[in-house]
């Protein structure tokens, strides 16, 4: 089923207003604990909970602005915002990635285990848990609205939900596992890391018109080889994507006594075909055959 983008822009808000609320509650609890049981790296991890609230915060700014109608400065809208807030945290959950990995490093070098309280435990726990539910929630509406910005923040969800089930594996098997906690941070960290690449990669990918997919295109030549078995079909089809808004344009070939009114009519009905396909505009540019004599 479409979804329109109404519908992806309510979904983008609810993942981004929840996840809001939810990183503010931890803050407080991680913040309040760590204070009462003075663990700094408790503190820490709570101000690095309430910094997480700007992922979401990038999510919502950016559909916002998607939704935003064309302009005089901007003739096809602002659908490309969503990408860019995709980029934006894909760089941000990079900078996690290598932090993460920075201090996994540093733990194994130094022999560092893992030293808090069972309130504590019990905390990062609970973040572990509900991190992860926030995660699961952003990729269901990430495959929902097919938005990259919502898989990113989906995969910053389960970096910080992944960080505490280091910390509680850590305290829990310190004392004969010391190295433990460094080297799954390693492997998750570089997991991260991996994830921001894709997620930097495909929204940079789309940003600079990323061809349009062959099935589609083929869908468009058979439909019109069905209805217009006498022409040799479109070609040179290029679509360019602003959110869900798409302009595609495409040549066609036709005879060369073709009647102009003829041939406008077939380039209409072609561009109706290559609309109900791509949901966009669509401009069929028609030229005549090549004769012959035209060739030499």
């Amino acid at each position: 089923m479409t979804v329109s983008f109404a519908q992806k822009k309510r979904l983008a808000y609810y993942e981004g207003y929840i996840s809001i609320i939810i990183n503010l509650v931890l803050f407080l609890l991680k913040f309040l604990v760590g204070r009462k049981v003075n663990s700094v790296a408790m503190v820490a991890d709570a101000w690095h909970t309430l910094s997480d609230c700007l992922t979401s915060i990038i999510v919502v700014v950016g559909f916002w602005m998607a939704s935003r109608p064309a302009d005089s400065r901007h003739a096809f809208g602002h659908g490309r915002s969503e990408s860019i807030a995709s980029i934006i945290i894909g760089t941000l959950l990079a900078v996690v990635g290598f932090s993460f990995l920075y201090e996994s490093v540093v733990k194994l070098i130094q022999r560092q285990g893992m030293g808090f309280s069972e309130l504590a435990v019990i905390i990062f726990a609970v973040s572990a848990v509900m991190k992860e539910g926030l995660a699961q929630f952003a990729f269901w509406t990430a495959r929902k609205t097919g938005a990259g910005s919502l898989r990113a923040d989906a995969w910053h969800h389960r970096s910080d939900a992944v960080a505490s089930v280091l910390i509680v594996a850590g305290v829990l098997f310190s004392q004969k596992l010391w190295w433990l906690d460094g080297v799954l941070g390693i492997g998750v960290s570089l997991l991260i890391l991996h994830a921001s690449y894709d997620i930097i990669r495909s929204s940079a990918s789309y940003l600079m018109g990323e061809a349009p997919s062959e099935e589609k295109v083929d869908r468009v030549h058979s439909q019109v080889r069905k209805e217009f078995p006498q022409l040799d079909g479109i070609h040179h089809v290029h679509v360019h994507q602003y959110g869900d808004h798409h302009e595609v344009t495409a040549h066609l070939t036709v005879p060369g006594t073709m009647s102009v009114d003829e041939a406008h009519n077939i380039a209409s009905r072609i561009e109706e075909i290559v609309e109900q396909e791509f949901n966009g505009d669509a401009t069929v540019h028609v030229e005549p055959e090549k004769s012959g004599k035209d060739e030499d």
